[in-house]
């Protein structure tokens, strides 16, 4: 399932001259070529910089901008912070999660979407916010979820 070519690795660790202080920007930039982390991956940059694979899924799991599982080509995030909540953010998950048939964390079959949801975006006052890849979708409705959806096909 991976996309990414372990020449492709090399590379990558090879433009950061193999420093293993620049491990987070490793493991970034192959998670967007990617948009995941195998775990050939991890031990390819592991080997490229001299560091224990432990150490490597260490950092790996820390951060939530990484991902050990297959994501879809689209994220679909919902915020559920109090402002969010209180707009109707519920609601447009439910109608997220009835366009395609996932809950939160989950990705589609055919790897289209991923769904999650967060705390707070930090965009209150365009409350509910759906974002889509980056493309933020303020003053949501259910109404509005399946057109936005739809125009990722």
């Amino acid at each position: 399932m991976t996309t990414i070519g372990l020449d492709e690795v090399d590379e990558v660790v090879g433009k950061y001259e193999a420093k293993s202080s620049a491990l987070i920007q490793i493991l970034l930039e192959i998670q967007r070529k990617n948009r995941w982390l195998p775990k050939e991956v991890l031990a390819r940059v592991g080997k490229g910089l001299g560091i224990p694979l432990s150490q490597i899924y260490q950092i790996a799991t820390f951060y939530k901008a990484f991902s050990l599982v297959p994501k879809g080509q689209h994220v679909v995030t919902i915020c559920m912070g109090t402002a969010c909540h209180v707009r109707g953010a519920p609601r447009i998950l439910d109608r997220v999660q009835e366009s395609i048939n996932i809950g939160p964390g989950d990705t589609t079959s055919d790897l289209k979407f991923s769904l999650e949801t967060v705390n707070c975006l930090g965009c209150c006052a365009l409350g509910p916010v759906m974002v889509v890849d980056r493309d933020y979708n303020g003053k949501m409705t259910p109404a509005k979820v399946k057109d936005i959806l739809e125009s990722y096909d």
